[in-house]
């Protein structure tokens, strides 16, 4: 999987590490950030506790209204 990533990164010419937790961590986000319900996402990821996921991903979608960074 990692091999996968890199050789895309390379191809689209991202010069920044991308990792397949960056990808599952930016799906959640976008998820979230387009209304689906907080049990659907704790679902999709595999998270015991609904809290897990409210804590991870809500606060990373409401830092990431403030802020950009590319290729995240």
């Amino acid at each position: 999987m990692r091999y996968i990533i890199k050789r895309i990164s390379n191809r689209a010419e991202i010069n920044k590490e991308i990792h397949p937790h960056q990808l599952r961590h930016s799906y959640a986000t976008h998820l979230l950030n387009n209304g689906a319900p907080l049990e659907v996402i704790q679902s999709f990821m595999g998270h015991e506790k609904k809290t897990f996921t409210f804590f991870n991903y809500h606060a990373y979608a409401s830092l990431s209204e403030h802020f950009h960074t590319p290729y995240i």
